[in-house]
């Protein structure tokens, strides 16, 4: 902000009993003097109006981490060791409120370079909430006008069970955990007759849960796929989404990407 202290104006008080004896002239030499010292009146209210405007500017030179690039991944993200036709990307604590605030572990998959990373809007970003969010958020979000869309939710742990640092298997079944985080898959409602397959797979010491979906009411697309597994305090969902357009161009590179997701 501003500093007061940018512009120097002496007071003036028009009701003030001082005045210039009539028979001492003021030089001219200092009128002049004097004259040059002070800023003229619509120049100070200028700077001032000028002032907001360019908060933004100096803002924009170091734009905050969480926001999205918005350009094609490929131009930033390394080549993916196991597939060097996708990019690599592994979330670091810069990226979201949730991995500074630790509640959640860093994640990571393979996208294609023609994606993009979308914004994620305040509202559904948890950082309004962070460290302790009661709902789930969006931790990421990535999209491709042929191919589709992905994104990270993270839930809070205590949302699906009262046992603290529950893996995946403690909380139920599959079919009992997307219950629960079917609507964050499809954005809207959940139908159990809208799951096609489900699944289990270890990585390491790690159990993930995995969907295959059929959703012709869902916000998101007509078709998902996710991923799910806990750990610490919350549990994190990998969703995959395409029209039907973008499901039979893509369903494949889909895939890909939900296989490559892990913590």
């Amino acid at each position: 902000m501003a500093s007061a202290s940018a512009f120097t104006i002496s007071p003036s008080f028009p009701f003030s009993t001082s005045r210039t004896p009539k028979n001492k002239p003021i030089s001219s030499s200092i009128s002049s003097q004097n004259a040059s010292q002070f800023v003229p009146r619509r120049e100070i209210l200028k700077r001032f109006t000028l002032l907001p405007l360019s908060f933004p500017l100096f803002h924009s030179l170091n734009p905050l981490p969480s926001l999205s690039k918005e350009i094609e991944v490929g131009s930033y993200l390394p080549p993916s060791p196991s597939d060097p036709s996708f990019v690599f990307f592994k979330a670091s604590q810069s990226d979201t409120p949730a991995l500074r605030a630790g509640n959640v572990q860093p994640y990571q998959f393979i996208l294609p370079p023609t994606w993009k990373q979308t914004r994620v809007a305040n509202i559904l970003s948890g950082n309004y909430c962070q460290p302790k969010c009661a709902e789930p958020w969006v931790e990421v979000k990535f999209e491709d006008d042929k191919q589709g869309k992905i994104q990270i939710v993270a839930s809070p742990l205590i949302r699906l069970t009262n046992k603290p640092n529950a893996t995946i298997e403690d909380i139920g079944s599959p079919e009992k955990v997307i219950a629960s985080l079917g609507p964050f898959v499809t954005g809207s409602t959940y139908d159990p007759e809208e799951l096609l397959e489900s699944s289990v797979e270890k990585l390491g010491d790690q159990t993930y849960y995995k969907y295959t979906l059929e959703t012709p009411y869902a916000l998101t697309g007509t078709h998902n796929l996710a991923k799910a597994t806990a750990k610490g305090s919350t549990v994190v969902l990998f969703v995959a989404s395409a029209n039907d357009k973008q499901w039979q161009a893509s369903e494949k590179v889909l895939r890909t990407m939900l296989d490559s997701f892990h913590l």
